[in-house]
């Protein structure tokens, strides 16, 4: 009972946020949003911070990878995971940003409520009781991290960044990624260490990879929901 409680509140709560917010998933605060509008030149250390920021506050970013190291004990299977997805994220937003190709953005934010989606039936094993089939978890991490790179892409695209120093502005902006994604995976790995150390971590497994999935059920939902109404 407790642990549908425990979803229910989740639920509740991850709902909030998304009515709350006009763009849930790779927001960028108007201020910060004003201020890459109006900035010409290199600004190394300014943009990447906002990176930095971007990746500590965003949800979805989070959600998957927190999905991704739930069963990854070794370091080197969580570095490999996380470079993985970091070569994706970066090489589509560079790329995205700098060709200019943009995609809808509640789309492909639905597609990163999808990858939250997909971890979490991964983690519960569903792939292999339900086709017989395991896919290639390293190329699923890679994919889904082109796909969120295309997220951050569309939304930088739109706030139409001044082409003199983008080039520099999108290398410190990345990089401040990469440290924000350590930062967020730190604070994971020191919330799972202890949890890990409990009985409870594998008694609650299924419910926890459960309340994980339904998370992405709601990014899904919510950002389908902007694309045919707004």
């Amino acid at each position: 009972m407790k642990s549908w409680r425990l979803l229910g509140l989740i639920c509740s709560l991850l709902a909030a946020l998304c009515w709350a917010s006009p763009v849930f998933a790779h927001a960028v605060a108007e201020g910060d949003k004003g201020y890459i509008q109006e900035i010409t030149g290199i600004h190394l250390l300014p943009f990447a911070y906002l990176g930095a920021k971007h990746m500590v506050t965003g949800y979805d970013h989070i959600l998957f990878l927190l999905g991704v190291i739930y069963f990854l004990y070794r370091m080197k299977h969580i570095a490999l995971y996380v470079s993985l997805f970091a070569l994706g994220h970066s090489t589509t937003m560079l790329l995205g940003v700098y060709f200019s190709i943009g995609i809808d953005s509640y789309l492909i934010d639905a597609i990163i409520g999808l990858s939250v989606v997909y971890k979490a039936l991964d983690n519960l094993g569903a792939f292999q009781r339900w086709f017989d089939f395991q896919p290639d978890t390293r190329l699923a991490t890679l994919i889904f991290g082109f796909f969120h790179g295309f997220g951050l892409a569309s939304k930088i695209i739109d706030y139409e960044i001044a082409p003199d120093g983008l080039l520099p502005n999108l290398i410190a902006f990345n990089i401040g990624v990469e440290i924000g994604q350590i930062l967020a995976l730190a604070a994971i790995l020191v919330v799972m260490g202890y949890w890990r150390r409990t009985p409870s971590f594998l008694r609650h497994a299924y419910t926890a990879n459960v309340v994980l999935m339904t998370a992405g059920f709601v990014l899904v939902g919510y950002q389908l929901t902007g694309y045919f109404f707004s």
